[in-house]
């Protein structure tokens, strides 16, 4: 018993595939009905243009999908620039409120560390209405009264100096809240404007894919539709010239044994063939039926992906307007906290500068009932 080398196995499937070869090249070239010099240019048309359709379909469909993918870089970078700079402003408004209106030296302990207390601090006798004066400190004696007049101006320069400086705050605090508003109102405005612009752009761009799609789209049937009236002309063509050579020639004998060949049964006489049998046919169309078949669930399979693109880009969409939405309550909701913690800062100064007023004025008759009861006295 003989073992089969990998060699010997090697030569049989060579010689095998050589004759196998051999018999598909005898079939083609003996067939009287398909057989064509060189190859079959028909076929390789109908390829090259299907291909190219593709490539068309696919490159406008990247296109699309670069220019929405570009629309949502600008858009995330607006985004981002808007959040940055409401973020600045917002931290700018906060520092500045803090420099105008909450100062070191409005501190109700601030004179517990006040670097300048001693230069501050008053001296034995400020005025003749100096609460501090008792009698056993010997600073102030029946009948003199030296600051009358000027106390009195000085009083009056005061109560004038603080009205002015309420109307300046007033008016101050309104032109900064205007500005805050304009600022606001302006920065607004921009970003629809934005927005519109890059909507337009789209949309351009959309319309601007179609039409590249629907003129390639018809140019491809028009020429699909002059292959087609060539081809069938020349069907007719060959058809009558088939329909003329069988008229005269001898191939409408009944005879099926007159194409048989001497060279094997297998094999016929190509001019004396009468074509393929019925059940050759059925096969033929059965395939094409199949191809045909193939082809549309190929276009289906096509549209479904087209669908959830179309999809997915109207949900990314949608979710970024979400987040621009979000994005601007929660402004809205640090614009309103921010404004709420000025007002009522707003309102403990004013409630401290009234305590004060109250507490001074309060000082003053003490001393003004201190210094009728020494003189009654």
């Amino acid at each position: 018993m003989e073992v089969a080398q990998l060699k010997d196995l090697e030569e049989n499937f060579g010689l095998a595939k050589r004759r196998y070869e051999e018999l598909r090249r005898q079939k083609r070239i003996f067939n009287a009905r398909n057989r064509i010099i060189g190859g079959d240019t028909e076929a390789w048309d109908v390829q090259v243009c299907d291909q190219k359709i593709k490539e068309a379909t696919e490159k406008a469909r990247q296109e699309a999908f670069a220019a929405e993918m570009r629309q949502n870089d600008k858009i995330a970078c607006i985004s981002e620039d808007r959040e940055r700079r409401d973020r600045k402003n917002l931290c700018k408004a906060i520092s500045d409120f803090q420099q105008s209106f909450q100062k070191p030296e409005t501190r109700r302990e601030f004179d517990l560390s006040d670097p300048l207390a001693l230069k501050k601090d008053l001296p034995a006798r400020q005025s003749d209405n100096d609460a501090r004066n008792t009698v056993s400190g010997m600073q102030k004696f029946m009948g003199e009264d030296l600051n009358f007049y000027q106390r009195k101006k000085f009083q009056e320069e005061q109560n004038r100096e603080w009205s002015l400086q309420q109307q300046r705050e007033w008016k101050m605090a309104r032109a900064n809240q205007k500005c805050a508003e304009d600022l606001y109102l302006n920065t607004r405005l921009q970003f629809d404007e934005t927005a519109k612009h890059l909507q337009n752009l789209e949309s351009t761009t959309r319309r601007a894919v179609c039409t590249a799609v629907k003129e390639f789209n018809k140019n491809q049937a028009l020429e699909s539709a002059e292959k087609k009236i060539r081809q069938k002309k020349q069907d007719q063509e060959d058809n009558l010239a088939e329909i003329s050579n069988l008229l005269r020639g001898d191939l409408l004998s009944e005879n099926p044994q007159q194409a048989a060949s001497s060279f094997g049964p297998h094999r016929v006489v190509p001019n004396r063939w009468k074509g393929m049998s019925r059940e050759q046919l059925e096969h033929i169309r059965l395939v094409q039926k199949q191809q045909v078949q193939e082809k549309l669930r190929l276009q289906e399979e096509e549209r479904q992906r087209d669908m959830d693109w179309d999809r997915q880009r109207v949900q990314r969409a949608r979710t970024a307007l979400l987040l621009e939405r979000q994005q601007q309550c929660q402004r809205r909701g640090l614009r309103r906290a921010l404004d709420c913690n000025n007002l009522s800062l707003a309102k403990e100064q004013l409630l401290q500068k009234k305590y004060m007023k109250e507490i001074c004025t309060n000082h003053l008759t003490e001393a003004y009932f201190a210094q009728f009861n020494t003189r009654s006295r």
